[in-house]
């Protein structure tokens, strides 16, 4: 009998291993199907789940309901499960170089527990080899078994999207590879559980990982060129999204737009290809620039309402910003990697003082991972900075603006929301 005919019939247990944005969601809609472990080494985040209740705040109580699954911290209980889904964070380091302890730390975990006859698949966005290179022989030293022929692997790569209600795990094609015909043909039917579209069967476990590692550096040099463009267009004296707009109508221009690149795919992904092109003698010159431009995108924003005050007489030191938003992209909590950071950072580097306002964000977790937690909005701030497009900020009008802004104050729309809606303030947008 098959491994996916053992899932089928609930003669074995899948295990998901990392229960974040992207483990929780998987075990969850495995577990409406089928016989369910969620695994995490975060013993408070199992506490929660365990009441129904998601630390990444994406999920609901209801999506917890009618769930055959078993949360736990403990090694023992893996040893129910026959396949192993991991999907931990695939981080960057202070180098911008891969950090792999969250992937070699759940590989030694599945390692210590994998039997004869298991299966093992990796979700985390890795440079291509990593599994096979990296992952299989932290497997095989730790479980005494012999790759293929005791255990299988393959990778099925992420494609969810945090806060996006309508690209969910279940409603997108899934990718998935496997270590010979027989792996790949029971993983893509153990993901045709619950994936709705069905899946595409890689050439390999290498193309699988290429295809997810370039599908977020493609979003990020596209970025790269509107965000050079924006600069471009500022010393022009032109609106970049009124630019946008214009080329827009023609039927084949690609729709990107500038803003602040963070979070834990796009601002990140390119990092783990450029890492694997350099070690094979290749210095991936678009890529790295690309990532150049978004990384600067923070203190570019913060230098040109510096720079916008001072033309208007503002004495620096003494000025006062307000930030309207936190998080890495709108409508979500994560704030992973966001950029706001940096705007943060270089308007304190000018004596500015800032104040930072989210309506998602939790201010413990931002004093812990940047230095600074959340405010009150105020009165008389000599610029305002809205960073973050959240639902909550799409309806504001001059009225609003006028009442925080002091006598020639400046307001910064990052992403444009605002453009033509202003008009006896002075406005700047990417």
């Amino acid at each position: 009998m098959s491994i996916y005919d053992k899932i089928i019939k609930k003669e074995a247990k899948i295990a998901v291993i990392g229960l974040g944005y992207v483990g929780l969601p998987i075990a969850l809609a495995f577990a409406k199907k089928v016989k369910v472990i969620g695994f995490d080494i975060n013993e408070k985040r199992v506490a929660l789940m365990n009441k129904g209740i998601d630390p990444s705040d994406e999920l609901t109580k209801k999506d917890f309901a009618g769930s055959d699954i078993k949360f736990t911290h403990k090694l023992e209980d893996l040893k129910e499960a026959n396949f192993f889904i991991i999907a931990v964070p695939t981080p960057i380091d202070e180098h911008n170089l891969p950090d792999l302890k969250p992937l070699i730390g759940a590989s030694t975990t599945v390692g210590k527990v994998l039997k004869k006859g298991d299966y093992v698949v990796y979700e985390s966005t890795v440079y291509p080899g990593c599994t096979e290179e990296d992952c299989i022989p932290v497997l095989e030293k730790l479980s005494g078994l012999k790759y293929i022929k005791d255990f299988k692997v393959g990778y099925s790569p992420e494609r969810i999207n945090p806060g996006d209600k309508e690209h969910t795990i279940t409603k997108i094609l899934k990718v998935v590879s496997g270590c010979d015909k027989e792996s790949l043909d029971n993983i893509s039917k153990v993901y045709e559980i619950i994936v709705e579209p069905g899946t595409h069967k890689a050439a390999s476990i290498k193309v699988a990982e290429a295809a997810k590692i370039i599908e977020n550096t493609q979003r990020d040099v596209n970025i790269a060129l509107m965000n050079e463009l924006s600069i471009i267009f500022s010393r022009m004296g032109i609106n970049t999204y009124d630019v946008l707009a214009a080329a827009g109508t023609k039927w084949n221009f690609l729709k990107f737009f500038p803003g602040l690149v963070g979070g834990h795919c796009i601002g990140v992904d390119p990092y783990y290809l450029t890492y694997k092109a350099e070690s094979l003698g290749y210095h991936a010159r678009v890529i790295n620039s690309g990532r150049y431009v978004n990384d600067s995108m923070g203190f570019y924003v913060a230098k040109n309402i510096v720079k916008r005050m001072s033309a208007l007489g503002k004495n620096i030191s003494k000025s006062k910003v307000l930030i309207m938003g936190a998080t890495f992209k709108e409508d979500v909590s994560d704030i992973r990697n966001s950029k706001v950071a940096d705007i943060v950072k270089e308007l304190k580097s000018f004596s500015v003082k800032v104040d930072v306002v989210d309506p998602h964000a939790d201010s413990d977790e931002l004093q812990h991972e940047y230095g600074f937690g959340l405010n009150k909005i105020g009165k008389g701030y000599d610029g305002v900075i809205v960073a973050v497009n959240h639902k909550e900020y799409i309806s504001l009008d001059e009225k609003f603006f006028k009442s925080i802004l002091s006598n020639k104050g400046v307001l910064v729309d990052v992403k444009g929301i605002y453009r033509g809606k202003m008009n006896n303030v002075t406005y700047w947008s990417l």
